[in-house]
């Protein structure tokens, strides 16, 4: 695996995440599918690469005023406890029974937003 080509798609993803493009799905999916990586490392790589983009949307949002600090503070508390159970139990299920459903999850939201009513 050519790292330079996995450290831009990664790059490029995480961009487009940041916009609300859903690039972590994007790069899970190459990593998983193009690059011949295992699943559950496909989806570490992910958050790792997420974590600095994260941290730059959030310092852009703040910088915008587009953050309540008071009414993130229990999603943010919530979703450190859910990562950490996740990776627990992500780790237990495997590679194999994690990609498909992943899978899974990809075609329902394919399908939900298929069917989804646009305002």
């Amino acid at each position: 695996m050519n790292f330079i080509v996995v450290l831009i798609v990664s790059f490029l993803t995480g961009i487009s995440a940041s916009m609300g493009l859903g690039g972590g799905m994007v790069l899970i999916i190459y990593l998983s599918a193009f690059a011949g990586v295992d699943q559950l490392s496909a989806q570490g790589i992910n958050l790792v690469f997420f974590i600095p983009i994260a941290l730059i949307s959030l310092i852009i949002h703040t910088k915008n005023k587009l953050i309540e600090w008071k009414k993130i503070a229990p999603p943010i508390i919530c979703g450190t406890i859910g990562v950490f159970i996740g990776s627990l139990l992500a780790n237990k299920l495997g590679s194999d029974i994690l990609s498909k459903l992943f899978a899974g999850f990809l075609i329902i939201i394919g399908i939900r937003e298929l069917f989804a009513k646009t305002d």
